[in-house]
């Protein structure tokens, strides 16, 4: 899911891409999408970003003698879990563009495309940012550093959302705007905090956090740079990620930048972690005791490393054949019987995702014998809205 550094490099992005392009003509909306149409028409517009946040900005600014006279329109993004930003020939679109831009002739007509394979990704007219959202862990640090921006956090740990994991208020955009799954992680990680220690126990040590007053600046400066708060962190930590250039962790990633991304991640997904799901079904990775909050009855997976030997509990003295037995549909033309659960071979479902949505299971309903031969056909609810686990009232 793209978070405050995927969005600030979109960004980047878009107004590297767009400086020196004129569009022109109308937005154009993809029929599938049900977020709202873009009533915006020129003969001639520039496009510029800023991010905030896990939002972003899109402004269309007409340009001097353009047609119809009108004045410029902002649209703010929220990316989803695949939302993004490609600039490409119109005539060869990629899937999923749900929000098309097209440039005016003469040259080559390109367009800068919106692409959400998935579909949870939102845009409203107006460019107003979601009220409610604290300030940008990335973009606004000094109002999230400092005093009374500071006390954001720490002058409200009465707040309930302090009663859960820190892990859990760390997605909580109203105090901590653009971090996400991998970011909170990774926080955690280098300060050691265990995941489900609770969050007002961890924010709270901050309070009582104060540099020694026999100390020169450098030092003051010093000691903080080699030891960096959890605030801090929230900061320092999404940089680095920017640092790293291209368009970071995402689904429109190079190779390459997913290597580099990769190669940046110390906890996130990384052989040895173990991990968790918190109680919005998030994973969380982590390090050693996951918190005095962790969910009970949770069992807790350990990544292991590709090259790394299976232990003597994982070893099996005769391993079993590979499955030859036959499918469904041969043994009803076969006559035999259908394989009970208890039959069937280890390693047919879906390989477990970390981060896949997950399917609560349910009782498993008896299959009713067909009576005309013919199999009901599956209704299927295309493009159902969904929240983001890890979003609250403002996230």
């Amino acid at each position: 899911m793209p978070e405050g550094p995927e969005l600030h490099l979109a960004s980047h992005f878009v107004n590297e891409a767009c400086r020196e392009l004129v569009f022109g003509g109308c937005v154009e909306k993809s029929p599938v999408s049900r977020n709202p149409e873009v009533p915006f028409e020129s003969s001639a517009y520039h496009i510029a970003a800023l991010a905030r946040g896990k939002e972003l900005r899109l402004t269309l600014s007409p340009l001097p003698g353009a047609q119809p006279p009108r004045g410029p329109l902002a649209l703010v993004f929220r990316f989803g879990m695949t939302g993004s930003f490609q600039l490409v020939p119109s005539d060869a679109l990629p899937p999923h563009a749900h929000l098309r831009f097209y440039t005016a002739p003469p040259g080559p007509r390109l367009a800068l495309c919106f692409v959400d394979i998935r579909r949870f990704g939102h845009w409203d007219l107006g460019g107003k940012w979601q009220p409610g959202r604290g300030p940008c862990v990335l973009l606004e640090y000094e109002q999230f550093r400092l005093c009374p921006s500071r006390e954001n956090v720490l002058r409200n740990l009465a707040d309930k959302a302090f009663d859960r994991p820190i892990c859990e208020a760390l997605l909580d955009q109203r105090f901590f705007n653009g971090i996400g799954n991998y970011l909170r992680a990774e926080i955690l990680y280098r300060l050691r905090i265990p995941p489900f220690e609770k969050a007002r126990t961890v924010l709270e040590a901050l309070q009582q956090r104060r540099p020694s007053p026999e100390l020169t600046l450098s030092q003051k400066i010093r000691a903080k740079l080699q030891n960096p708060d959890l605030l801090e962190l929230c900061h320092s930590v999404p940089k680095e990620v920017v640092q790293l250039g291209g368009k970071g962790y995402g689904p429109e990633s190079t190779e390459e930048d997913f290597a580099a991304f990769q190669a940046w991640l110390r906890c996130y997904g990384t052989p040895g972690m173990s991990s968790l799901r918190d109680r919005q079904g998030r994973t969380i990775w982590f390090q050693g005791d996951p918190g005095p909050l962790a969910p009970k009855g949770g069992k807790s997976r350990k990544k292991k490393s590709k090259g790394a030997q299976r232990g003597p509990e994982d070893q099996v003295e005769n391993p079993p054949p590979p499955n030859k037995a036959p499918s469904r549909t041969q043994r009803a033309r076969r006559g035999l019987p259908e394989q009970t659960a208890a039959q069937q071979p280890e390693g047919t479902s879906l390989q477990w995702d970390p981060e896949a949505p997950r399917v609560p299971e349910k009782g498993k309903r008896r299959r009713q014998p067909a009576t005309s031969g013919r199999r009901r056909p599956q209704k299927i609810k295309a493009d159902t809205p969904s929240l983001e686990p890890e979003e609250t009232s403002a996230s």
